[in-house]
């Protein structure tokens, strides 16, 4: 995975929920105890984080760093912080060597890091989008390329309902509902 990866998830999250930025983001986003507005926060955070670290080329650990919202920033606002930092994770992959490496529970390569960031984008513009009453679902074709990337053990199936299914967030017939998971984003040593 790679920077037009990320790209693609931001431009499909910024025309979902600009239409939206007026109504209110402080109910809880689907299933989460966080709000819209915190979980957009989360969004761009994780995508900010993402780009330090793979710039950083933090071998060990992660870097002591985060991102503050204004408690006044309306919800167009925090389309434009996820819009600019998924910017800062995209330019970051373009720039990156493939060899590089950077920690994330392991050593992480660039797609790696492009996964988690379009992973994060579209499971919680699911979860906003849910909080806000609207229907919409990951696209399949960059839900099978993270299930590709991030979860190799992952059952068959349609992938956006496997998706949703690994990450906690729906039902697979036969398949108990999952109450947490992990990704694998780190490269077998």
């Amino acid at each position: 995975m790679g920077p037009a990866d990320v790209d693609q998830a931001v431009r499909a999250t910024l025309a979902l929920l600009a239409p939206h930025s007026g109504a209110d983001w402080s109910v809880p986003a689907g299933s989460l105890t966080w709000s819209c507005r915190e979980t957009a926060a989360h969004i761009a955070h994780d995508l900010l984080a993402y780009a330090a670290q793979l710039a950083g080329a933090a071998p060990e650990a992660y870097l002591p760093i985060d991102l503050t919202i204004q408690q006044q920033a309306e919800p167009a606002d925090l389309l434009r912080i996820i819009s600019a930092c998924g910017r800062l994770l995209s330019t970051q992959l373009a720039a990156a060597d493939p060899a590089d490496r950077a920690w994330h529970w392991g050593p992480c390569d660039p797609s790696g890091f492009a996964a988690m960031g379009t992973a994060e984008v579209l499971l919680h513009t699911h979860d906003i989008a849910r909080g806000l009453g609207l229907d919409w679902q990951p696209p399949a074709p960059a839900a099978a390329r993270v299930l590709d990337r991030l979860f190799p053990q992952a059952p068959a199936g349609d992938p956006v309902a496997v998706l949703l299914w690994q990450t906690g967030r729906g039902e697979l017939p036969g398949r108990d509902r999952l109450t947490s998971w992990v990704w694998k984003a780190a490269l077998k040593a």
